[in-house]
């Protein structure tokens, strides 16, 4: 049985705690069936894991990456839009005629005083019985 201590991985990985985050998430991979990379000599998965990057049989960027991506909880997908969205007129360019009436569009205009009066004028909503 091969001893493997955090001594013996730290030249691969700076940082203990980013090791420690490492190994871990790499015992967890071999707990679900993960290949192994080096001979398991009666060793647990942590310390499997630990030999893996003491013999750089894995690289710890890959490991890194793997990590982020098993924590991410939503992945953005950048998608094209369905439709064009309508182009916003300038002041001073010149009127162009739009081929479908979904490209029309009118802005109203409100000036800051009437902004102020409309908030004046708001209600409050009404207390109901969860409020209590």
């Amino acid at each position: 049985m091969a001893r493997v201590t955090v001594e013996d991985c730290i030249d691969k990985v700076d940082n203990r705690f980013e090791l420690i985050l490492l190994a871990s998430h790499r015992a967890r991979m071999l707990a679900t069936g993960s290949q192994i990379t080096v001979p398991r000599d009666n060793d647990k998965n942590p310390v499997v894991s630990l030999r893996e990057i003491a013999e750089e049989t894995l690289m710890p960027n890959d490991l890194k990456e793997e990590l982020i991506h098993s924590l991410q909880k939503f992945v953005e997908v950048d998608e094209p839009e369905a439709h064009a969205v309508p182009r916003i007129q300038s002041a001073g360019a010149p009127q162009m005629t739009p081929e479908t009436p979904d490209d029309i569009v009118e802005f109203d205009r409100m000036s800051e005083d009437d902004l102020l009066r409309g908030m004046d004028g708001l209600v409050p909503p009404a207390a109901s019985d969860d409020d209590d």
